[in-house]
């Protein structure tokens, strides 16, 4: 058993020594592993932001309301007595100004965005003044909060960032008026980044909504209260709505984008990785055929064909290895934080959100190397192996 360890040492210290006689081929399968997991973890990065940004938006004693049968605040409605019911209900907190429950409304309007120039779906929503105590890490970074009763507004950051017309000083037109943009705030990575805020009475009145909106937004005494919340609205006969809570609310915002954007980074993953097997296989079977005396003479010194493929297998796997590290490396320099917006095919609006090339990313992309790294290197070290000694030696 020793023997065969120390042969398995040898030959593949000497198989690792051999490759700068290879460069060429092995560089090629190198760059074109690692254009594979750079590709890979890069598409599987979008789907991690905004994924981030949906966890980030959730508060985990914070409810979300809606009208029953809706999935969406565009699908909801709800009068503005059904509001003040859903605000009085038990479980909510409490400060000085009252219940912490906001009643909100939601509309999209078109911008041009910063990249493209193209009309994107933004959306504008009306709050009242608990709304910033119920999102997470809610400040404003840049000007002041709106006035209410007044046709001002202010920006999430992400927002600002993605389209055109939303600094401070510049305005925004609904219906055939012109809004100034006074500040621009943060909400600790979430949704709200997105959005453009005003005060809900205003916005009514500009759409003609009445006393009426569309969501109730609210923080709960503790998590393990909304059971109780949740019971007292849907056993009270004056109201016909559902509550949720809030991380599974923006749970299933995100899952139909995510899933989609995972789905089509492992196709392309796939295609390309296979793409990238060819290339291992080329390279490795060329360095079985540059080896083919060295190997026989082995062979013929009595070293057993089992070191012969583990020492194929492990130049492969270097090299493979190498690729995954470089490509890892390529994606989190190139994309992660990178802010971009996409649609929210849920609310059919914009949003903002940065790649997020995470640890566990990387890993995937490492481990994906390995893989096409294991398969093109199988079967060039198979041959090595079952290569007739006596034929081999015929070329020495």
């Amino acid at each position: 058993m020793f023997n065969w360890f120390s042969q398995v040492i040898s030959v593949i210290g000497f198989s690792i020594r051999s490759i700068p006689q290879r460069k060429g081929s092995s560089i090629a399968a190198l760059l074109g592993i690692a254009g594979v997991v750079a590709v890979m973890v890069g598409v599987l990065s979008i789907a991690q932001g905004i994924a981030r940004t949906m966890e980030s938006s959730a508060g985990g004693d914070n409810a979300v309301v809606l009208r029953s049968g809706s999935d969406t605040e565009m699908m909801s409605g709800l009068g503005g007595d059904e509001a003040r019911i859903i605000g009085e209900a038990p479980g909510i907190a409490r400060d000085d100004s009252g219940t912490l429950a906001s009643p909100e409304l939601f509309v999209i309007i078109n911008l041009p965005m910063r990249t493209t120039g193209t009309d994107a779906n933004v959306p504008l929503r009306g709050v009242l003044s608990q709304a910033p105590k119920i999102r997470n890490d809610f400040k404003i970074v840049d000007g002041r909060m709106f006035e209410w009763g007044l046709n001002e507004v202010i920006v999430g950051s992400g927002a600002t960032e993605q389209f055109t017309g939303l600094e401070i000083g510049s305005s925004i037109e609904v219906g055939q008026e012109q809004w100034p943009v006074v500040g621009i705030f943060e909400a600790g990575g979430g949704v709200a980044e997105s959005e453009i805020w005003v005060d809900a009475s205003v916005l009514q009145s500009a759409y003609r909504r009445g006393n009426s909106y569309q969501s109730v937004y609210a923080k709960l005494t503790a998590p393990a209260a909304f059971d109780e919340f949740r019971d007292n609205l849907t056993s009270d006969p004056r109201l016909n709505v559902k509550a949720m809570r809030e991380t599974d609310y923006y749970a299933a915002q995100s899952e139909m984008v995510y899933n989609l954007i995972t789905g089509l980074g492992t196709l392309i993953a796939v295609i390309m990785g296979l793409g990238a097997i060819f290339g291992a296989l080329n390279t490795m079977y060329t360095a079985v055929s540059a080896r083919t005396r060295e190997i026989a003479t082995l062979r013929a010194l009595g070293f057993h064909s089992g070191p012969v493929i583990i020492s194929v297998l492990s130049e492969s796997l270097l090299l493979a290895c190498m690729g995954g590290l470089i490509g890892a490396a390529l994606a989190w320099l190139a994309f992660d934080g990178f802010r971009t917006a996409t649609l929210n095919w849920s609310s059919f609006s914009a949003i903002t959100f940065s790649f997020d090339v995470n640890f566990s990313l990387l890993l995937q992309g490492i481990v994906f190397a390995l893989v096409i790294g294991l398969v093109g290197g199988l079967f060039p070290a198979v041959r090595a192996a079952r290569q007739p000694v006596a034929h081999a030696l015929r070329e020495l």
